[in-house]
């Protein structure tokens, strides 16, 4: 029991001295050990600078630059509209009006199918329209004279709408004959030949929309509160290193997937030199904020205790311990929101030796850009 006992005193003193050493010395507080007795004081100040002498440290500016705060995602282009253009009856193939990877408008004709039965069925609709004008236009003349009864006229009326219902249609089937673009875009590879019989639901070609492409993509729940339709969005692939596509946040979905916890968001590019090809793989980042003047400091001056944060800023030859707030991180430096001044020097080397208020020697001073 007394070895026991013994063991776990050892344990209590030794768990005081790391917690001392992390985070105590750190505070100003005094060791524990010397504390309870078992390190002598002088031992202990000993292992602290001396009153006149100053702590060797290595500084670096506070860095003012612009940061932007972003997220990344990935997607895939898809033009803005897009169709397989079929065509909606049965013929044969009399002309094929477009050319493989032409622009064309909405409306254009892309491929004529035989009409010619089509046509006559027209003529004959417009010669029994006529005939039944003509017997139309003799009754009402005949009806002055009452030689002609008033049900008679009615009948024949009623004859010419249906004649020229048939008129009607029948220029619509002949027009069915015609296969047109629906909008405006670039036609794919031909997929019908000359002469060819060609069913309902055929495809013809493909027609894509290219001058804007539309790219969806996934973003964590945690940012849905800050996404927004109208925010900035970069494109870059691997097809184009050099290229940085712009465009911005046109929709929103209304509902997170509870399976991935993210929501689905649709970005729109111009792409007037169509260089962006539908089915193109994306790196998007999402601009979520911008701070054209941030205050950074290197990575190596934060000094974390628990959940607070801290750096030690030089001033007035001594090491001033401020708590900060920090933002976003960037490739070797981290964004302080608060605790900080633009003019001041934060040590980077030799935190573990510092206390508050300790005079300090600085023995370099790390340069970056200042922008």
């Amino acid at each position: 029991m007394r070895s026991a006992s013994q063991i776990a005193v050892v344990a209590v003193v030794a768990g005081l001295g790391a917690g001392w050493y992390l985070y105590g010395a750190r505070l100003g507080l005094p060791d524990p050990l010397v504390l309870v007795g078992l390190r002598p004081v002088a031992e202990a100040n000993a292992n602290r600078p001396a009153g006149g002498a100053r702590v060797q440290v290595v500084t670096a500016p506070v860095r003012q630059a612009a940061v932007v705060e972003r997220i990344e995602s990935i997607g895939t282009a898809r033009a803005r509209e897009a169709v397989t253009v079929t065509s909606r009856v049965s013929g044969i193939v009399a002309a094929i009006r477009f050319e493989e990877g032409q622009k064309v408008a909405a409306g254009d004709i892309l491929v004529e199918l035989d009409r010619s039965q089509q046509v006559a069925a027209l003529d004959r609709a417009r010669a029994a329209a006529d005939d039944a004008r003509t017997k139309l236009d003799r009754a009402r003349r005949l009806r002055a004279t009452q030689a002609v009864a008033e049900a008679q006229i009615d009948q024949l009326e009623a004859a010419l709408r249906q004649a020229e219902a048939q008129v009607r249609e029948a220029a619509a089937r002949v027009e069915e004959m015609k296969i047109i673009a629906p909008f405006s875009g670039r036609v794919g590879l031909r997929q019908v030949s000359l002469g060819a019989l060609i069913q309902p639901g055929t495809a013809v070609t493909t027609l894509d929309d290219l001058a804007r492409l539309r790219v969806e993509f996934a973003v964590p729940e945690v940012h849905v509160a800050r996404l927004a339709v109208g925010q900035r969005v970069v494109a870059t692939s691997s097809a184009y290193d050099d290229r940085r596509f712009e465009g911005e946040v046109t929709v929103v979905d209304t509902r997170i997937d509870p399976a991935t916890r993210t929501v689905r968001a649709v970005a729109e590019f111009p792409n007037p030199d169509e260089t962006l090809k539908p089915g193109l793989f994306l790196n998007i980042a999402l601009t979520l904020a911008e701070r054209p003047v941030a205050l950074l400091v290197p990575e190596e001056a934060i000094d974390p205790v628990g959940d607070r944060t801290f750096v030690f800023a030089v001033r007035d030859g001594r090491a001033v311990r401020q708590e900060v707030r920090l933002g976003m991180r960037t490739q070797g430096e981290v964004e302080v929101l608060s605790g900080i001044a633009a003019d001041d020097q934060v040590v980077v080397r030799g935190l573990q030796r510092l206390r508050n208020g300790m005079p300090v020697h600085v023995t370099e001073v790390l340069r970056r850009p200042m922008s």
